[in-house]
């Protein structure tokens, strides 16, 4: 064997071992190395030996001698197959036609109403003369900054004006108390949990391919049926009391489980308290309108001695309560994945939360009946001992530690209000600035204003209701049941949204319907003479209501307001 041959055997072996290890690139930059290693000839010895063209050698060669840096890539920028988009740059437009319909093109696409997948998008550009594979889609769609989403809860819906303000007034009677030394717990019903083999979400360690077997339906088990944790969160010692029931989540539940924390922790913790601070959703077994609510939280004051004051939070605001992220979430991920096989377990899973914060929760099982459907009379809500503060009313107030049938109540009858009773309310008592929301002189100016647009207005209907003019002097005849003045009154305090036609109809010994005929009379004068009155944030229920919201009280708290 000649000299030649055996050089072309060992490139040949060389080659074979090392070749298929290589990018295009790298091969043709080491045969063109040993091309030039070998001198004349070496070219086509080299083509030989790795079985590929002499030119690609050659092109090898050239790489090498042209001096530039490594690529970092196998082949030259612009080389090899064209992308889809280059060739026919319409697919782009088409794609994002199909993926916004409501914002290009055409509303009623195919693809409106199913799902979009990269699949489906590429078989519906391909119907329309465009191949493209699902995977180029997908790049597509990342090119254009789409990626995969899923929906997010972040739309509140219609929100109520003093939102805000609400909060700052919640911060301001949280700090108050805490200041004190009274607690300041956060209460609500977490998620109501089957109990039984049912899917818990969430992942455990379990042993490979041996998941914890659960039922296919979620059917509540007629005997175990659901648990009903209600949570009391202390804000300022970072624990929890989870009170677990088996029953309704009624109010009579809902305070049983206060009382339950009061007792088994909340007077040790706090011995030298005399007030509590509830912090509460708008709605639910705890809502502002409840009024089983009211009654069962007057008798736990009389019961404890506690003066307690509730602020709720605006409606559409529950997430917000900080129960949902300071308790309730932590025993979410604590029990993740765990099927709540028992009553027992879901106490001790419970029980067991803790978090590097400190957390503490402590739960126990309330197997009591409490039954739905309790009704509450308007005079039962009348005899609380309960103060409504100024700013919303509705959503803040404070139940005194004395007995429901022992409240003060108004005798809008008498001249002489008991002794212990609110006074009673004069027509210079609601003139007061609180409640009509100008200056004593605004207010009159406004009268004068309007009494005599009114005395002709009413004067216009007499006469079209009489079907002729007067026949005898004006004054003479029946008196109207509401002066020019206190029908403008009445309109002022109504569209302050303080009070509803039939308590206004209370204070000025009418009916509701006079009122209301009084309303459709002045209102119209207002806006004519372009008056606008502006709503109050109390709600007054009562005339004992009207009387303690005009009554001075140094422990009320005014919420700030920022210019």
């Amino acid at each position: 064997m000649s000299g030649l041959d055996r050089q072309r055997t060992t490139l040949a072996a060389k080659f074979e071992a090392i070749l298929p290890h290589l990018d295009e690139r790298q091969r043709r930059l080491l045969i063109g190395a040993e091309a030039q290693s070998l001198g004349h000839g070496g070219i086509k010895a080299v083509a030989r030996a790795a079985g590929v063209r002499e030119a690609t050698v050659s092109a090898g060669v050239r790489e090498l001698g042209s001096g530039e840096a490594p690529l970092g890539r196998v082949r030259r920028p612009g080389a090899g197959r064209k992308r889809v988009v280059d060739l026919n740059p319409a697919v782009r437009e088409a794609l994002l036609t199909l993926v916004e319909p409501d914002v290009r093109g055409d509303p009623m696409s195919p693809l409106r109403w199913t799902t979009k997948s990269t699949r489906k998008l590429a078989e519906q550009l391909t119907r329309q003369g465009h191949r493209i594979s699902a995977d180029t889609v997908g790049d597509l769609l990342r090119e254009e900054g789409f990626s995969l989403q899923s929906n997010a809860k972040t739309l509140e819906g219609k929100q109520h004006p003093d939102r805000d303000a609400q909060f700052h007034y919640l911060n301001e009677q949280a700090r108050d108390h805490q200041d004190g030394g009274a607690p300041v717990i956060s209460v609500d019903t977490k998620k109501k949990e089957l109990v039984g083999p049912f899917k818990n979400n969430g992942r455990e360690w379990e042993p490979r391919g041996e998941p914890v077997r659960v039922d296919t339906h979620d059917f509540p088990d007629r005997v175990l049926g659901r648990a009903v944790p209600y949570g009391i969160y202390a804000v300022a010692a970072n624990t929890g009391w989870v009170n677990v029931g088996t029953d309704h989540d009624t109010a009579a539940f809902a305070v049983e489980s206060i009382r339950r924390w009061w007792n088994g922790a909340g007077r040790a913790t706090y011995p030298t308290a005399g007030r509590l601070l509830i912090t509460a959703d708008a709605g639910g077994s705890n809502g502002y309108r409840t009024r089983t609510w009211k009654t069962e939280l007057a008798r736990f004051a009389a019961e404890s001695g506690l003066t307690i004051t509730v602020c709720h939070l605006p409606p559409g605001t529950s997430k917000w309560n900080r129960i949902e992220h300071r308790l309730f979430s932590h025993i979410t991920m604590n029990w993740r994945g765990r099927p709540l096989t028992s009553q027992e377990v879901i106490v001790e899973s419970i029980a067991a939360t803790t978090t590097k914060t400190g957390l503490t929760v402590h739960a126990e099982l309330d197997t009591n009946p409490y039954p739905t459907g309790i009704q509450v009379s308007d005079d039962e809500i009348a005899s609380l001992p309960i103060t409504r503060h100024r700013f919303h009313g509705d959503w803040n107030y404070t139940l005194r530690p004395q007995h429901p049938m022992d409240a003060a109540t108004t005798d809008s009858t008498s001249d002489q209000a008991p002794a212990g009773r609110p006074p009673r309310l004069t027509r210079r008592s609601l003139q007061d600035p609180e409640l009509t929301g100008m200056t004593r002189q605004q207010l009159s100016e406004l009268i004068d204003a309007l009494t005599p647009a009114l005395e002709v207005q009413r004067e216009q209907v007499l006469r079209t209701r009489r079907g002729h003019e007067r026949l005898v002097a004006p004054g003479t005849g029946a008196k109207a049941k509401l002066t020019p003045a206190d029908r403008i009154l009445a309109t002022v305090l109504h569209l302050r949204k303080l009070a509803t036609m039939d308590l206004l109809g209370q204070l000025f010994g009418v009916t509701a319907m006079t009122i209301s005929r009084a309303k459709q009379e002045v209102r119209p004068l207002l806006e004519a003479h372009g008056h606008h009155i502006n709503a109050s944030t109390a709600r007054l229920r009562a005339p004992a209501d009207v009387a303690t919201f005009l009554a001075p009280d140094s422990t009320q708290i005014k919420v700030k307001t920022t210019s």
